[in-house]
């Protein structure tokens, strides 16, 4: 039987940084980022500072996204899925 190691954990907070990168190098607000995504602003802020949301008097946990959202997210930056995850994994682009 192989012998595999686990894999490291998602590095999401370098995730975000490349998230924030990529939205701000365009010059867009998060509401920029919405209207061209169609993911809510308030998702896109939870994924982007990694805080939990606040509805009402109850506070959600920060979220880290479907893949529907990462899709949504890529097509409006115009660029590939894999490129917007690729910081998940240790390969962020320190440009």
């Amino acid at each position: 039987m192989p012998d595999f190691a686990p894999a490291d954990d998602p590095d999401f907070d370098a995730l975000r940084r490349h998230l924030r990168r990529l939205r701000e190098n365009r010059g867009w607000t998060y509401d920029e980022l919405a209207a061209h995504s169609g993911v809510g602003r308030a998702t896109l802020v939870s994924l982007e500072l990694g805080k939990p949301r606040t509805r009402g008097d109850r506070e959600q946990a920060a979220t880290t996204g479907t893949l529907a959202t990462w899709w949504r997210i890529a097509s409006a930056l115009q660029i590939d899925l894999g490129d917007l995850l690729r910081p998940l994994y240790g390969t962020e682009d320190q440009h």
